[in-house]
């Protein structure tokens, strides 16, 4: 293999010649890794090779050790470490940081991350304990590249989410200072070290809390960074004021000092830079503040409430600066971009959403300063004063007392409803914004005779009149809808004198099949969406006149689909399916039983689309929620379209390739099962072959695992004793998954694992349900494995509440299921009748958990004594 060229390939504008290239390196990869990593190595130290070169080499070396996925990463990690010789890896490991000192900075760059890679492997294990002392002497002594390089490096590293490595690099924490600290200070003449060093400062601040601790060393390290925040250099200046931040949230308790002399100051300046990233990041400073102390007040609240006496530290920082701070932000909100695109992050949504929050920490005590800048500059004749003034009524409306804030949410309703149709785009935009604010925090003060009409009228306006607006305009409609819906099955309610001029509008606004703008169409469904899931009773005939138009519509767009010309057209159709096929998810949810009547034509459409949609294409997951929802509108009366969708089904549930789909796929054969009961049962076959082929592939198996083992639980409820044919492979199923650990340190596979336990006792409990019906002896050769599994949950001090419930209702189902006292013994053993007094007792349990615990206690006391004794012990 000539390397160059390989190289050079992976770097063509031709996808097949790329693709092809990048084989050519994953087999030599999988041949002879440690002459794969040794000749890329070689190539990234070459000085004499052209720099495209070196940067491919170093793009193959990184993706050598890196993986999305934490087992791939695991797998790449252990080829290093097993299948390279200590001579090579030694000699790999000394080109990587000869590297760092070339003066192609992409290739220092490149060795930055490959010294991270395997330092993420080896610091844990002691492997290369010379590596910290090189990279500190580098900043010492070594050329500015080098320095610079050496600090990147170590970013990289402390930046690292390996938790094995994080866990290693408290011992290395004085020698990560020493070298951070030396680059970032101001005697540092090469800004691009410095820079360097502050970002490697700020990757590595949670590992020196010992050195925080010190109180000659916390001044030092703060005097460097304050003195940063003065360089005159913006990355530099950017930087300090980002180590602030993280400093405010890692040390909070240890800051009164450094607010009083020197932070307090310094980010007032640093908001008013002119410098866009570093006003910025001052600016974040204080809402790091604000959510600090807001979180501290609420450990201190559940602290109290449970009694407790050690309360966290608490100085009132956002209070004590809110008199000077939010009079900047508040000019900062007028430096609004007309030209900015709305997801873009400047210097004015900052300071809006530093506004916020200092709402929510200081309550009522910014209304006076917000109110005396609203009225200043509500009828300036600067849009922008306008727009400041508009969105900072609308960023306290959470935080103050509602009761304060009713009398003037009830004069200014009038004028922001003339606002929404001021002369500038920006300031009705903002307005429209302000208004769903209201909605949605302090929606009490919208009085419905008064205010809802011009309200609805004026949010409708704006949706169909500008793109721009359309999306706060539908947040607000959709809040309002929320906010107004009334109780649960309720007649009337404010919103049924306006629902159907509010349909008719939408309709109006999506009627174009492809014309009018796209952004606003969909939008415009949303909004009907939320109009029809919060609908009173009386306006049920009109949904159901609704889904008429609705499945016309639809039904066009299967001739539409013959007339696409480009990829444009198929993703306008594409998004008008899927905006169709929501707004019939949400009528059919609102009619429930009552849409029968257009389930035949409902079917009939969702299978022609179906048939026609392209791969890849979004549109089948929202069809397949559909179908979901109306085969628990219809229930057993969905058995008539089985035959004809469920070769659909399976298709989704045998392409692996899609996940999201595959998932939904899962999600809908529980729907189905569950609605069609013992009526499922002919297609059970055929859905227990794919969940199974999907357990063991290599590629979605494990992500979709805990989804398949509740549809195992929903498929046994669903045919009860029938279950029994699967039951033997289902339990190894089981046992296997109940054998998986949670490695130490895998925190990111820490919510995996919880659902993982939740998927395997709704499993159980549906076969304990389903084997209860006659067939209570299949399931005895499986108990002291359930026994054995609930004792591990039992055990585990990071369970969920959803976990403890399941625990409770399979120990019940036991009990029912054996009510003769054949594991009477193991029931009332001393561990569960322990788990169960702490879920009854513990006020962190809901209701419905601690019911369950009761009935499983109430279960077990009918065991009668004596009987079988179970082999666990």
């Amino acid at each position: 293999m000539d390397v160059n060229q390989v190289l050079e390939s992976t770097l063509s504008p031709d996808a097949s010649t790329r693709h092809n290239a990048e084989q050519q390196l994953l087999q030599a990869a999988e041949h002879d890794f440690s002459a794969y990593v040794s000749t890329l190595a070689h190539e990234l130290a070459n000085e004499q090779a052209q720099p495209h070169i070196r940067s491919a080499a170093g793009i193959a070396l990184k993706n050598s050790f890196s993986a999305r996925e934490y087992t791939r990463l695991r797998d790449l990690q252990l080829r290093w470490r097993d299948r390279v010789a200590a001579d090579i890896k030694t000699s790999v490991k000394d080109l990587a940081l000869r590297t760092l000192a070339s003066k192609d900075s992409r290739a220092g760059q490149s060795a930055a991350q490959f010294v991270a890679s395997i330092a993420a492997i080896e610091i844990p294990r002691n492997q290369w304990p010379e590596l910290m002392p090189a990279l500190v002497a580098n900043v010492g002594e070594g050329t500015d590249h080098l320095k610079q390089y050496s600090l990147v490096t170590i970013g990289y590293i402390c930046e690292s989410d390996d938790n094995e490595l994080r866990d290693s690099l408290v011992q290395h924490s004085n020698a990560i200072l020493t070298a951070v600290v030396q680059g970032a200070r101001k005697e540092e003449t090469n800004l691009d070290v410095r820079y360097a060093a502050i970002v490697a400062l700020s990757d590595s601040l949670e590992f020196v809390r010992t050195n925080f601790d010190n109180e000659g060393e916390r001044n030092y390290i703060m005097q460097v960074i304050c003195e940063a925040t003065q360089s005159g250099e913006s990355r530099v200046e950017s930087g300090a004021y980002g180590c602030l931040n993280r400093i405010m949230g890692l040390y909070y308790d240890k800051m009164r000092f450094y607010m009083e002399k020197a932070l307090f100051g310094l980010t007032i300046l640093g908001m008013r830079n002119q410098e866009e990233d570093v006003a910025k990041l001052a600016i974040e400073f204080w809402c790091t503040v604000c959510e600090e102390e807001l979180a501290i007040e609420d450990d201190n609240a559940l602290t109290q409430a449970e009694g407790g006496t050690e309360l966290r530290p608490y100085f009132n920082f956002s209070r004590v600066a809110s008199r000077e701070v939010v009079p900047v932000l508040l000019e900062l909100l007028a430096q609004q971009d007309e030209e900015a695109p709305d997801e873009e992050y400047n210097i004015s949504r900052a300071a809006y959403q530093c506004l916020q929050l200092f709402a929510q920490a200081v309550g009522n005590e910014i209304v006076q300063a917000v109110l005396g800048f609203v009225e200043q500059n509500l009828r300036h004749a600067d849009w922008h004063w306008r727009d400041a003034a508009v969105s900072a009524f609308g960023a306290i409306m959470e935080g103050p007392d509602e009761k304060m804030l009713e009398p003037l949410i009830k004069q200014a309703l009038p004028v922001l409803i003339q606002m929404m149709g001021d002369d500038s785009v920006q300031v009705k935009d903002s307005a429209a914004y302000t208004l769903g604010r209201v909605c949605e925090n302090v929606s009490d003060s919208i009085d419905p005779q008064t205010h809802l009409a011009p309200l609805i009228r004026s949010l409708f306006t704006g949706l169909s009149s500008n793109p721009k607006m359309a999306g706060s305009c539908c947040w607000a409609l959709m809040n309002l809808a929320d906010r107004f819906a009334g109780d649960p099955g309720a007649t009337v309610n404010p919103l049924s004198g306006h629902f159907e001029d509010s349909i008719t509008h939408i309709l109006s606004v999506t009627e174009s099949p492809t014309g009018g703008d796209a952004q606003i169409r969909m939008a415009a469904y949303e909004v009907l969406n939320a109009f029809v899931t919060n609908a009173a009773n009386e306006s049920l005939p009109i949904i159901a006149k609704l889904s008429d138009i609705v499945l016309q519509r639809l039904e066009n767009t299967i001739v539409m689909q013959q007339q696409i010309v480009s990829a444009d057209d198929r993703n306008t159709l594409e998004e008008i399916q899927t905006s169709l096929s929501s707004a019939l998810l949400a009528i059919i949810q609102r009619l429930e039983r009552e849409i029968k009547p257009q389930a035949d034509r409902i079917m009939h459409v969702l299978l022609q689309v179906l048939n026609i949609v392209g791969a890849k294409s979004s549109v089948p997951d929202t069809i397949f929620a559909t179908v979901g929802a109306l085969a628990n509108a219809l229930e057993e009366d969905f058995a008539k379209y089985m035959d004809s969708f469920a070769p659909f089904l399976y298709n989704a549930l045998g392409n692996q390739e899609e996940p999201a789909l595959c998932a939904m796929a899962i999600g809908l054969v529980s729907d189905i099962t569950r609605s069609l009961s013992e009526m499922s049962q002919p297609y059970c076959d055929a859905f227990m072959n794919y969940l199974l082929q999907i357990l063991s592939g290599t590629s979605n198996g494990n992500q979709l695992r805990p989804a398949i083992l509740q549809c195992f639980g929903d498929m046994a409820q669903a045919i009860g004793p029938h279950f029994e044919k699967y039951l033997s492979v289902v339990a190894q199923v089981l046992n296997q998954s109940s054998s998986m650990t949670l490695s130490d340190g895998a925190f990111e596979m820490f919510d995996y694992f919880v659902s993982l336990r939740e998927g395997i006792l709704d499993a159980w409990d549906g076969a304990i349900l389903a084997m209860k019906q006659g067939k209570a002896n299949s399931l005895q050769p499986h108990v002291d494995s359930i026994f054995k599994f609930l004792q591990i949950v039992g055990q585990d001090p990071n369970r969920s509440e959803a976990l403890v419930r399941a625990a409770m209702g399979v120990i019940g189902d036991l009990a029912e299921a054996f009510p003769n006292g054949e594991y009477g013994e193991v029931l009332r053993s001393e561990w569960i009748v322990q788990l169960i007094r702490e879920v009854r007792s513990s006020p962190e349990y809901a209701a419905r958990t601690k019911e369950t615990a009761r009935w499983a206690r109430e279960q077990i006391k009918r065991q009668p004594t004596g009987g079988q004794v179970s082999q666990m012990s």
